[in-house]
């Protein structure tokens, strides 16, 4: 892989990132072109408590001005303080990522996992009862709304089973610590990340089997079944492996996704992640902290796609050539 490769793909991510920051200013503006008097709807506030709000969220001065200075506060990661909480945006972000990570990382994981050994047994039994089966499983999990997905499984295992809490992080009455508090929180997150897994499973399973059944049309398949080596060692030596490449790249892709979570399902599950921050702040409007949510999701998805040109590129040679 060429120096030059990557320097081109790192810069196109670069100006697509700067792209979102600029656009990222405007979008709100537009969206709510004077967020205090929005903010305190109903209250009777004089001209200098005003101008004295305007400037606590950085909202006084020209457009240009308020740009200008958007810019160099993006650039230290100060994204201005919350309307609803008072508190700086970044710090909010940080507090919250850490729920979001762990929810929507798992059941990316799992998904990826459990989608692509679905993928292979479909493709390696086309045409049978498990490929059917398997291919109209998760094509119907797939085609669920994450959120519908979400009430199904919080109605019947928590609400009339009463297996799971209905929802938070931890039960606010527990004291644990250390293994026993994991165990908690593990127990909260089961049925928010069986909703995700069950609704990623689909694309990592079709795009597998889609992937293998071409690779396993290859002369090279059939020069390996020629030399007597058994059904298993070719698909696990020589199918697999190279059928696997749009699969990681997808992965990487997916990953990109981490941060922003699943908006639906925190809020059902009462998730205490940047999707249920996202969903509050919706809510509002508060746009500083919807403002720095979405630089954050934007940022992470160029990165994570950037990740995935360069693997993509490492593991086929014949896409630098093209």
């Amino acid at each position: 892989m060429t120096a030059g490769f990557i320097s081109k793909k790192v810069l196109g991510a670069l100006v697509t990132l700067i792209f979102v920051v600029c656009f990222n200013f405007f979008l709100f503006r537009v969206v709510d072109a004077d967020p205090v008097a929005n903010l305190f709807r109903g209250k009777e506030l004089s001209q200098s408590q005003r101008a004295e709000l305007r400037e606590e969220f950085g909202l006084n001065g020209s457009q240009g001005e308020q740009f200008v200075k958007y810019l160099g506060q993006t650039a230290q990661l100060n994204f201005g303080r919350s309307y609803s909480t008072n508190q700086p945006v970044w710090d909010e972000i940080k507090k919250k990522a850490g729920a979001t990570i762990a929810l929507v990382g798992i059941a990316a994981v799992l998904s990826a996992v459990i989608g692509i050994m679905l993928g292979i047994a479909a493709a390696w039994r086309r045409r049978t009862k498990a490929d059917y089966g398997i291919t109209a499983f998760t094509m119907g999990a797939y085609s669920m709304p994450e959120f519908w997905l979400g009430m199904l499984l919080l109605t019947f295992f928590a609400v009339k089973l009463g297996w799971f809490p209905v929802g938070g992080i931890t039960d606010p009455d527990s004291s644990a610590t250390g293994l026993a508090k994991l165990a908690d929180q593990a127990h909260h997150m089961f049925l928010p990340a069986l909703t995700l897994t069950l609704a990623y499973l689909g694309e990592y399973t079709i795009i597998m089997r889609s992937s293998l059944l071409d690779t396993m049309r290859e002369d090279y398949l059939v020069l390996a079944r020629a030399k007597g080596l058994r059904d298993v060692l070719v698909r696990n030596r020589h199918a697999v492996p190279n059928a696997l490449l749009p699969v990681v790249a997808l992965m990487a892709i997916n990953f990109g996704f981490v941060l922003s979570g699943a908006i639906a399902v925190e809020a059902i599950f009462s998730w205490p992640g940047l999707g249920l921050a996202t969903y509050e702040a919706l809510k509002g409007p508060d746009l500083p902290m919807l403002q720095g949510l979405f630089l954050v999701f934007s940022a992470s998805v160029i990165l994570f796609n950037l990740i995935a040109d360069i693997l993509y590129a490492w593991l086929d040679p014949r896409v630098r050539t093209s």
